[in-house]
């Protein structure tokens, strides 16, 4: 995996572990809120319908209050005061029934087949005895019981039920109503879909949130992509430009020296030897007469043949492939100190069994730091360093000239060339150059090679 995919990962991975974090954190708290709601709501509910209950049976213990409270105990004002709770309802499934105290059913108006049964052993489904409880609520002064009960209007087997009771002791009669909590139950649950709508709409604001950042981030990553790919792009188009501009430039050196060197060498030999040729054809001169021609002849070659050399030497040293870096950098700082007249120091150890890559390329950044020291920088002493350093190599070029600026030298459009290519040079081998100069202080130039570009091709790791 390439180094910015790395770095896009561990942008998105975060993003999205807290984006799941708080998704499940607002799930989370959903469900406490959900129960804390459902906790305080449904004592508040029943509470609503206890008391409204209370009024209903108040209101039906008042309609058989003048039978009741005025002493009578006979059959005719218990069958009035029966027909009188009979007629009073409420609602679809608000109603009033009757019990006496042994557990049979004295009036009923939704469900008057039970009229004349005795209940008291009838159980709900958990096994409570439902009439004997509402007995006990009724003759203990009275209050609530929830229990379940069919539920006339819509035909449901059973349905939960709270109900009131009080007592009518001296007649044993037990007088109540309920109410069915179908509506507590649509009150919890709407509640409850509520808490879960806003859970939802939060999880998919933050979901969208989370979509946009991470959208965000490889947007930008895919931006950074297409601007590293079209610098790239831009870079190896200016280092095809300068590779085709180097090499016109180097033929254009060799052409030149061939023609005003060794070219002009040559023809002069063949002038020579077209003197020495019309003299050895006359008979009126001596053979002796040829032979200072042919000496002049014999010079020019030998000087033409050492020029020779000197190009082929500058073209690729053979002592670069015959003895090694080391002995390539010695030649290169006797050579340089003839030439320019610096005092040229060489320490170099560490570079007679290197790749050629690594050989030649450290060379040619030798070669392009001497030449810059000689051209530009009008220093007295050279010194050129080669050994190792961290498993790997260092080589070090130092001169005690007027050092520059190296801002100014990156400003231009063309200038920096020569560290442009040294450090390009370095960065293919998988190294780094590192520059320090300032203006009056001369310029140290490091070029550090790691180890494992030091292996040769096929070698183990």
């Amino acid at each position: 995996m390439e180094l910015r995919h790395k770095i896009l990962l561990l942008s998105l991975a975060p993003l999205v572990l807290v984006a799941l974090g708080v998704g499940w954190a607002v799930q989370h708290q959903a469900q406490q809120l959900l129960r804390e709601a459902s906790a305080a709501l449904r004592p508040a509910l029943m509470a609503s319908k206890e008391a409204e209950l209370r009024h209903y049976v108040g209101l039906a213990r008042s309609a058989v209050g003048r039978l009741y409270d005025a002493g009578r105990d006979d059959d005719a004002a218990k069958a009035e005061a029966r027909a009188l709770l009979a007629a009073l309802d409420y609602g679809v499934d608000g109603y009033f029934f009757l019990y006496d105290f042994d557990g049979n059913v004295l009036m009923h108006p939704r469900q008057p087949e039970l009229v004349g049964r005795n209940l008291w052993e009838m159980r709900d489904p958990a096994g409570r005895a439902t009439i004997q409880q509402l007995i006990a609520r009724a003759r203990a002064g009275g209050g609530t019981v929830e229990y379940p009960w069919p539920k006339p209007s819509s035909g449901a087997p059973v349905a939960p039920k709270l109900g009131y009771v009080i007592a009518l002791e001296r007649w044993r009669w037990m007088l109540g109503t309920g109410i069915y909590l179908d509506d507590v139950q649509a009150a919890l649950a709407g509640v409850e879909q509520e808490v879960a709508h806003s859970a939802r709409t939060t999880q998919a604001t933050i979901a969208a949130i989370a979509l946009c950042g991470v959208l965000a981030v490889a947007g930008s990553g895919v931006a950074l992509n297409l601007s590293e790919r079209r610098l790239a792009d831009a870079r190896l188009r200016a280092l095809a430009e300068r590779v085709v501009q180097s090499q016109e430039e180097e033929r254009t050196r060799v052409a030149r020296e061939l023609h005003d060197g060794l070219s002009q060498q040559l023809v002069a030999v063949k002038f020579v030897l077209e003197s020495a040729a019309a003299r050895l054809a006359d008979p009126a001169q001596p053979r002796t007469a040829a032979g200072a021609p042919l000496a002049g002849a014999l010079a020019g070659l030998q000087e033409a043949l050492a020029d020779l050399r000197g190009i082929a030497q500058a073209l690729r040293p053979t002592l670069l492939d015959d003895l090694g870096l080391d002995a390539a950098l010695e030649r290169l700082g006797r050579d340089t100190a003839a030439a320019s007249g610096l005092a040229v120091e060489v320490h170099a150890a560490g570079g007679a069994a290197l790749p050629d890559a690594v050989a030649a390329a450290l060379f040619r950044i030798t070669q392009e730091a001497v030449a810059n020291a000689v051209r530009h920088a009008g220093a007295h002493h050279l010194v050129l360093e080669l050994g190792p350093h961290r498993g790997g190599l260092c080589l070090r070029v130092r001169d005690d000239g007027c050092g520059f600026d190296p801002a100014v030298m990156h400003a231009g459009e063309r200038s920096g060339l020569g560290l442009r290519n040294m450090r390009e040079r370095l960065e293919a081998l998988g190294g780094r150059l590192e520059l320090h100069t300032a203006p009056g202080r001369g310029c140290c130039i490091e070029g550090y090679v790691p180890r494992r570009a030091l292996r040769a091709p096929g070698a183990p790791a």
